[in-house]
């Protein structure tokens, strides 16, 4: 109880800092432009920085007023927004999930499309059909991705594979499941898992590897029920995963799910690749030498992905230094500013490669490859609504109290004939 109503405390405090700065910022010089985000962690503190360093050399006179607010990974951000939105009161610019989870705010008019400068651009031949599909709702663009992300990766330490005589990771769920059973008998636990958020992020692959593209999809544009054999048959799959690692002694976040294998007590973990950032600047480890990573089981030359992008709100004080602002985020100068920082790589196509080296540089030849086949994220906001992302929360989280699979996936079907 104590712990809630600190939480609670904490984020009534935040709210009321945020709102002080934004007084300060009416009232000062209308040119100026506020950007609101959530990037105040290490890399992507630094990338924002050099972007508003740059916007504002092309924007003489105009001051960048960083409004980022930090903690909860971005929860304390978006709740502080959404009281903003309600109250008509929105940043020049904010930042959300490229994708579904932006819908909201499509439906309640709380942002401008912004199609017109896909054309005006030229974003359209240097963003991937598939993202750009992804960004699309009804028909219309309303944000610009900053970056990409990949979530279906599975990471592990080489030495520790060594260590165990296993030759590669494994090419499928199958063979990631017998290799567990090898695991277990020399004592160490196959698959390390963190917080609820990384269950899901688990499940995701999963589902993604057994359904393949088409299937993972078709899911979840309700043209496949979680309650067909196909489905259920992916889902017993992520039953015996879980039963595999160690939901029970689960990390309380990423970070610590990711140093159980790099310590060696746990084998692999499935996880997106902010986490090559956290290694190779935090654990000062190499790709390919001290840590690896491969895309997660069955999904080989399948880009899951999430992205950072930015808004034009409706109500933007400074529309005009908006769509300029956004004219930074999508070009090829702002992109490659931000993600050598970030840990993540650019949106487009024709960023310039030597700027992505070790993991960033075997993701930008996946990402830029024609073959590669392109998705979107579950659980970071791309083919789900708020609602419904809720939902299967909700439900996950029951399914891995009682393991009730049957359950889960009627519950899963029936919020989403309700929610869309």
């Amino acid at each position: 109880m104590w712990k809630g109503r600190l939480a609670i405390a904490s984020l009534l405090l935040v709210s009321l800092l945020a709102g002080l700065s934004m007084c300060a910022i009416r009232g000062a010089s209308n040119d100026q432009l506020e950007v609101y985000s959530w990037w105040t962690g290490p890399g992507e503190e630094e990338g924002l920085a050099a972007m508003a360093k740059a916007f504002e050399a092309a924007n003489p006179g105009v001051r960048f007023v960083n409004a980022a607010v930090s903690g909860g990974a971005g929860s304390n951000a978006k709740a502080i927004l959404a009281s903003r939105l309600l109250a008509n009161d929105p940043p020049d610019s904010y930042q959300r999930h490229a994708g579904l989870e932006l819908l909201d705010d499509v439906r309640s008019g709380k942002v401008h499309d912004v199609s017109d400068l896909y054309d005006e651009q030229g974003w359209r031949e240097v963003f991937p059909k598939g993202l750009l599909d992804n960004l699309t709702i009804d028909g219309k663009i309303y944000a610009v991705p900053v970056n990409i992300h990949r979530a279906n990766l599975l990471w592990y330490n080489p030495q520790t594979l060594r260590d165990l005589g296993i030759q590669e990771p494994p090419k499928n769920w199958a063979e990631f499941l017998a290799q567990a059973e090898a695991i277990q008998a020399k004592g160490k636990v196959a698959l390390a898992v963190g917080p609820e958020w990384t269950q899901k992020h688990l499940m995701e692959t999963v589902l993604l590897g057994e359904l393949g593209p088409n299937g993972y999809e078709s899911l979840f544009n309700g043209n496949l029920a979680w309650t067909t054999p196909q489905v259920s048959s992916a889902l017993d799959t992520f039953a015996k995963v879980l039963a595999v690692s160690d939901v029970k002694s689960a990390s309380g976040d990423w970070q610590p799910q990711i140093d159980r294998v790099v310590q060696g007590s746990a084998v692999y973990a499935v996880m997106g690749d902010w986490a090559s950032n956290y290694l190779e600047q935090t654990k000062k480890l190499r790709f390919g030498e001290t840590y690896g990573a491969v895309a997660s089981p069955g999904t080989d030359g399948v880009y899951d992905f999430l992205s950072d992008s930015f808004t034009l709100p409706t109500g933007a004080r400074r529309p005009d230094l908006s769509r300029k602002w956004l004219v930074e985020c999508g070009s090829a100068a702002g992109q490659n500013l931000f993600n050598p920082l970030k840990g993540s790589i650019p949106a487009r196509t024709d960023a310039d490669a030597a700027l992505y080296q070790g993991y960033l540089g075997w993701a930008l030849q996946q990402w830029r490859d024609p073959k590669t086949r392109i998705v979107g994220s579950l659980t970071h906001g791309v083919v789900a609504n708020n609602a419904y992302n809720a939902e299967i929360d909700s439900a996950l989280g029951l399914f891995v109290q009682h393991g009730d699979l049957g359950k889960f996936a009627r519950t899963v079907q029936q919020q989403f004939r309700e929610t869309q």
